[in-house]
């Protein structure tokens, strides 16, 4: 069996190596999936860069689409043959208060899927069946990866904002998470104009034909003051013009997991006055729950979101990663594996 595994922090142009493993046997109350799609975040860079660090050896992946194969002792919810998905939520332990009232993203301890746990760039991997997800007929498996993440972490986000039908929102970044966004946006606040900041006139232009009603430069002010922004980047500098693009009592929602030290510099020149003044709000976003993936996987089906993916074949992986550095996007980029 061939897998994609993090080798170490250092191998910046090919980070990932082909490695034989055993297929995963599954635990009580897990399934075994057959791997026909994972989609590729920005969440894998990090852990590649050392920004958020994974257990060594480990195969990332966290928008993993498959097949069940073989169940463990005590599974109920799932079948051999049943077509899941896996996010980035792997486990926590149910128990905490943070659990007990559905806020499972905050458990002190919650496992991510492709950094606490094998994930998706993989030919099989196991999950617990009660953080698997059946998957609406009405996506194919490339169409349905992204959403695990990109979606689903959208969907959190874009309910953080607190955003009403007629308010302005800004996007800043434009990939996997933000147009799935601007989707989601069209359909339940129709009244909403969405505002995006991207460095790449690639993405601006892809914004704008997407439906956003302007796209300009992370460093540009938009033609009104917006109520919300969400923020996907991994810099610090479009979170500081985000800020002075707020109305008073707007509020930012930061949907990043960890954001780069080089441009720390800009952090450090944000302006009371200008930048937070006037009840403006910071929110960040941490990980996501199982009512958020099942939650927006059911919207998702019923407007329905059909996201713009770029495929990749597993081997091209490190292309892939390479690619989203540079911020060469379209949409969401997905491998593909054989049935």
């Amino acid at each position: 069996m061939v897998l994609k595994r993090v080798r170490d922090f250092g191998q910046r142009d090919a980070p990932l190596d082909f490695v034989d493993v055993p297929i995963p046997v599954p635990q009580a109350r897990q399934v075994l999936i057959a791997v026909t799609a994972c989609g590729v975040c920005h969440t894998e860079l990090d852990e590649i860069e050392g920004r958020t660090q994974p257990r060594l050896p480990v195969i990332p992946g966290h928008q993993v689409v498959g097949e069940v194969v073989r169940t463990g002792e005590a599974v109920t919810r799932f079948k051999s043959g049943d077509r899941v998905g896996v996010a980035w939520i792997f486990s926590a332990c149910g128990k905490c208060r943070f659990c007990q009232t559905g806020r499972e993203n905050l458990c002190p301890a919650f496992r991510a899927t492709g950094r606490d746990a094998d994930g998706g760039y993989a030919e099989y991997m196991t999950a617990f069946e009660d953080f698997t997800y059946r998957l609406p007929e009405v996506f194919s498996d490339v169409q349905a990866a992204p959403l695990l993440c990109a979606g689903a972490i959208g969907y959190r986000s874009l309910r953080l904002t607190g955003l009403e039908d007629g308010q302005c929102l800004g996007l800043t970044g434009f990939g996997a998470s933000a147009h799935l966004v601007l989707k989601m946006v069209a359909h339940r606040f129709p009244r909403s104009r969405v505002y995006v900041f991207a460095r790449s006139a690639r993405e601006r232009s892809f914004a704008v034909e997407m439906g956003a009603v302007w796209a300009g430069d992370t460093a540009q002010m938009p033609p009104e003051p917006l109520d919300s922004i969400i923020d996907t980047t991994p810099a610090w500098k479009p979170v500081v013009s985000a800020l002075a693009a707020l109305k008073p009592g707007g509020r930012l929602v930061i949907n990043a997991i960890r954001k780069e030290t080089r441009d720390v510099d800009n952090l450090l020149a944000l302006d009371y006055a200008r930048h937070l003044w006037m009840e403006k709000e910071i929110k960040s976003v941490a990980n996501v729950a199982r009512t958020d993936v099942s939650e927006f996987l059911d919207l998702a089906a019923e407007i329905p979101i059909l996201p713009v993916v770029q495929t990749y074949a597993l081997s091209d992986a490190n292309r892939a990663l390479m690619e989203l550095k540079a911020r060469k996007i379209r949409g969401a980029k997905v491998l593909t594996l054989a049935a």
